[in-house]
């Protein structure tokens, strides 16, 4: 294996066709240029020095020209994380730009919650909308210095859009790691051409598949080419042992069952004292998918809809409104009125499911093991084991819900001489608010 990297090496570097000979090039089937006997008479012949300081000069010229292949870790992240630091000045901008709007409709010293924050899944920080992606991007690259398969395997199905271009990488990676596994002696499974048309149009131009294969074992290296003159770059992998090509295909598994780092929204949940505003909500711009220009329509339109409700429609008529109504809002804020009167609030995504709000009452509970039931208004009883979104079951953009223990499960724990079960966990009431 050592003596494979050394013939490497040696043809990585220029040919050499001695002093006085451009570097790069084979000069030896090149006629030379005829001289008439006058013009040599009257032509200075420049000394050796002269000659070989030309020749380096016209060598780093070449260099100069020549494009640099940028493989190091360090480049591509200094690279990528100015890019980043452009895309979240021009969002930061716009979303400030966006509130200042927005504040014109909403009081924010009067909004029932601040904002919609998230949490980065890498770091556990807490995120704005538009420091989210720029946070986890960079919290990926770190993972770099621990490990290079795992920050490598987010990095593609993170910092990549287009999902059918993902799988399609990662379908070719797999194919190289195969044949490499399958028939490990053999050089050309084990040699990639950076030029190759299926490598430049379906594997390279997807963020993160050049680091997955340097961290496979992958090398760069400038490798002659059969009929050309100029080296080409090819990614090499060196023979591997049998352990090695196992732990080659654990890692293609990796890359295949990779999935998306995203920011999880956070709940922010609150608890509140009993109040007569529970029912009071003013929400910020972000809850809703409209500009701040069509949040002001929408409250002029409101006494239009009143009428509008009392004219005759048909249900389908009726239903394609209500569905119209629920694209509107990205997030719901809910709260959740205790039997002692204390209030449970959180933040939703509009699409949630039911089960992720009992989920959430639940852990916010003492005895959340304990069945509960919660009725929406109007007394519609929400039923946990339904998967119907939170949009669907008309809980957006905010919803003041009540919460009830089970009858039965309290009629018994009350004949066994039991007492009511607590309610919100201790940290909760530690920063329990009055609603204003």
């Amino acid at each position: 294996m050592k003596k494979f990297f050394e013939d490497i090496k040696k043809d990585i570097k220029f040919k050499s066709a001695g002093p006085g000979k451009k570097l790069t090039e084979d000069t030896s089937s090149k006629p030379e240029p005829v001289q008439s006997s006058s013009t040599v008479k009257n032509r200075h012949v420049p000394s050796q020095g002269a000659q070989m300081a030309g020749a380096a000069a016209l060598a780093r010229i070449e260099q100069q020209q020549r494009p640099k292949v940028h493989t190091s870790h360090d480049a591509i992240r200094n690279q990528v994380k100015r890019e980043l630091e452009a895309e979240a000045a021009a969002l930061a901008e716009k979303e400030k730009a966006a509130a200042a709007e927005g504040s014109k409709v909403k009081d924010p010293s009067c909004l029932s919650v601040s904002g919609v924050y998230f949490i980065c899944p890498l770091t556990g920080a807490i995120l704005t909308k538009s420091d989210r992606e720029v946070h986890i991007k960079e919290a990926i690259l770190m993972r770099f210095e621990e490990d290079a398969i795992e920050a490598s395997v987010m990095m593609i199905h993170t910092f990549n859009k287009d999902r059918d271009k993902v799988k399609a990488a990662v379908d070719i990676i797999s194919k190289y790691v195969e044949n490499v596994c399958k028939n490990p002696t053999e050089e050309k499974y084990r040699k990639i051409k950076v030029s190759n048309k299926v490598f430049q149009e379906k594997v390279r131009c997807v963020e993160g598949t050049r680091e997955f294969l340097e961290a496979l074992g992958f090398i760069s290296a400038m490798l002659p080419v059969e009929g050309q003159e100029e080296d080409e770059e090819f990614l090499v992998l060196p023979e591997q042992s049998p352990d090695a090509l196992e732990l080659m295909k654990e890692r293609r598994d990796r890359l295949q069952r990779g999935e998306p780092v995203r920011a999880q929204l956070d709940r922010q949940p609150q608890a509140f004292r009993s109040s007569p505003n529970a029912q009071r909500f003013e929400l910020p711009p972000e809850f809703y998918n409209l500009t701040a220009e069509e949040l002001k329509k929408e409250q002029q339109q409101r006494s239009d809809l009143v009428e509008k409700n009392s004219m005759l429609r048909t249900k389908a008529m009726r239903e394609r409104e209500e569905q119209r109504e629920r694209r509107k809002y990205n997030y719901t804020l809910l709260r959740i009125r205790l039997p002692d009167g204390n209030l449970l609030q959180g933040t939703f995504y509009a699409w949630d499911r039911l089960p992720v709000l009992f989920t959430f009452v639940r852990e916010s509970l003492v005895d959340g093991w304990q069945p509960f039931e919660l009725i929406a208004p109007g007394g519609q009883k929400l039923q946990q084991s339904e998967e119907v979104a939170l949009a669907e079951c008309n809980l957006v953009p905010a919803a003041l819900l009540t919460f009830a223990w089970d009858a039965a499960v309290q009629a018994d724990i009350a004949a066994a001489g039991g007492k009511s079960p607590s309610l919100l966990k201790p940290e909760l009431l530690e920063k329990i608010q009055t609603l204003s």
